[in-house]
C-alpha cells in the first residue's frame, strides 16, 4: 500500500474539492481491498452514483469514501438527513470509508472503515434547516457522528500512517459482523451496552457498573420497561460473541 497521493490524477481540474475528491477515490482504486472479503482491489462506481463510490466484485459490498485532509474530523459532514435515515433503515445502506491526509505533503495519515451496521439513528445528527434567503431554503442536512461509534466499529487499515496487516482488518470487522443480522433497534441496544463497557477505560467490570447507566438507557430506550434484563440480555450476547468473558459473581472482562 502507496501512501502516497498522486496530484497528477486530478490533472485538468480546478477546483480544490474537485482535486481533492479525484485524487482520494483515485488513491483507494489502486491501494484498497474490500476489508469485508479481502478482495485485493474494489471497483469504483460510475460519476454520480447516487449513495455509493466503490464495491467489491466479489462479496458485493459498497463503500462511501468521505476524505479530510489534516485534522481528523469526528464529525463528517452528509447530505440529506431524511435521506440518510432512509439509508440507514434499509438493506443497501454503504460502507463508510474515512481517509484523512496531509495538505502539506499529500500522504495519507488515517484510513478507516465504518461497517454499516454500526450505523443507528444516534449517529446521524440533524443539521438546522437553511435559512429562508438560501438557494434551498428549507433543506435539512446532517452530520455522521464519528464519536458515537465503538472503537470497534472504527476499523483502521491506515493509523497515523501506520499500515495495518490485511489479517488483522478482516478479523477486526469479522468479530462484530453479527451486528448486521440484527434489527436495527436490537442492534442499537448491543451498541449502547458496547459504549458503555468502553467508557469504564478497564478490562475487568462488574454489572453494577453498567446497572449504574440505567436512567441514561431508559431516556435512551423509552419503549422498555425492563432496563436491567435487557443489560444483562445484551452482555450475554457480547458473551456469546466472545468479546466479552463471564468470571461469574456478576463480573466480566473484555477480551
Amino acid at each position: 500500500m502507496n501512501l502516497q497521493l498522486n496530484i497528477a490524477d486530478a490533472r485538468g481540474y480546478r477546483s480544490s474539492s474537485q482535486i481533492a475528491r479525484v485524487i482520494t477515490e483515485s488513491w483507494v482504486e489502486k491501494n484498497s481491498f474490500c476489508p469485508r472479503c479481502g478482495k485485493t482491489k474494489l471497483e469504483r462506481f460510475q460519476n454520480n452514483q447516487p449513495v455509493a463510490d466503490f464495491y467489491c466484485g466479489d462479496c458485493k459490498a459498497e463503500y462511501e469514501l468521505k476524505s479530510k485532509k489534516d485534522l481528523f474530523a469526528l464529525k463528517i459532514v452528509d447530505g440529506a438527513y431524511d435521506m440518510m435515515i432512509r439509508r440507514i433503515n434499509s438493506d443497501n445502506n454503504p460502507h463508510f470509508f474515512l481517509l484523512n491526509y496531509s495538505s502539506s505533503n499529500l500522504q495519507i495519515v488515517n484510513y478507516l472503515v465504518i461497517p454499516n451496521h454500526y450505523f443507528v439513528n444516534d449517529v446521524i445528527e440533524k443539521r438546522k434547516p437553511l435559512k429562508e434567503n438560501a438557494r434551498r431554503a428549507g433543506w435539512v442536512g446532517c452530520n455522521i457522528l464519528i464519536r458515537n461509534i465503538p472503537s470497534s466499529g472504527r476499523i483502521y487499515l491506515v493509523k497515523n500512517q501506520n499500515i495495518e496487516a490485511k489479517q488483522t482488518v478482516l478479523e477486526n470487522w469479522s468479530k462484530t459482523s453479527f451486528l448486521a443480522k440484527q434489527r436495527l433497534e436490537s442492534r442499537g441496544w448491543t451498541i449502547e451496552i458496547m459504549k458503555i463497557v468502553e467508557q469504564f477505560g478497564r478490562k475487568s467490570f462488574d454489572l453494577k457498573d453498567v446497572y449504574a447507566f440505567e436512567n441514561f438507557l431508559k431516556d435512551k430506550f423509552p419503549k422498555n420497561r425492563f432496563i436491567r434484563p435487557k443489560i444483562r440480555q445484551q452482555l450475554q450476547i457480547l458473551r456469546d460473541k466472545h468479546l466479552l468473558e463471564f468470571l461469574g459473581d456478576g463480573k466480566y472482562k473484555k477480551i
